[in-house]
């Protein structure tokens, strides 16, 4: 025997397969790891001499640049990062990425520059992703607001305040664009023992 479900029945019923649908469209765990490990082979790591040189400025704003926009953003998602610099990918040009909440869209900085920095700073803690994937951690100083000149990632001219952790992924990734990791900004003594267990581990 068989019968046409209800109205209120067909509706928990498709309820439950579009929670299904939704379920069965999420990454497991598995995936993710894999592809977190993935987006880690293709970020430089420290000693890489990559990480020490300044950048370039990007001059015509093309096909590569968007290509190399969208290469950083797939690999800062994937390796669960805030922010991503071009020449952690190996790539020695002036653009970045970053995400300071979760919730963000992909933000796009190219050749970007500090119009102002705030008096006030903080320190907190910071990790990188080119220095042992992120599980080495100093205390940074950063200004606590910043204000940024830029381009964004289709090429348009931005201009715009930014303070607290934004300002500090900011500061961070500006950072590698010219060179410098978050470790030489950090107090001597944490700066000592950081580079002595980067140098054992890159051994």
């Amino acid at each position: 025997m068989s019968s046409e479900p209800s109205d209120e029945a067909a509706e928990v019923e498709e309820t439950d397969e579009a929670e299904e649908s939704e379920e069965s469209a999420r990454p497991s765990s598995a995936e993710v790891r894999e592809w977190r490990a993935a987006a880690m082979r293709m970020v430089r790591q420290f000693p890489d001499p990559v990480l020490r040189n300044p950048a370039s400025e990007v001059g015509a704003f093309d096909d590569d640049v968007r290509t190399l926009v969208q290469r950083l953003g797939d690999v800062m998602m994937s390796a669960h990062g805030v922010g991503l610099a071009a020449p952690q990918i190996g790539v020695s040009r002036r653009v970045l990425v970053y995400r300071a909440r979760e919730d963000d869209d992909v933000k796009v900085l190219v050749n970007p520059r500090f119009l102002e920095k705030s008096d006030e700073t903080e320190v907190d803690t910071e990790g990188c992703l080119s220095l042992l994937g992120g599980e080495l951690t100093v205390p940074v100083e950063r200004h606590s607001r910043i204000r940024v000149s830029a381009l964004d990632g289709e090429g348009a001219t931005l201009e715009f305040d930014a303070e607290g952790f934004e300002a500090r992924v900011i500061q961070h990734e500006v950072d590698h664009l010219d060179g410098v990791l978050m470790v030489d900004r950090a107090p001597q003594d944490e700066r000592r023992g950081a580079l002595k267990e980067l140098r054992l581990r890159a051994g």
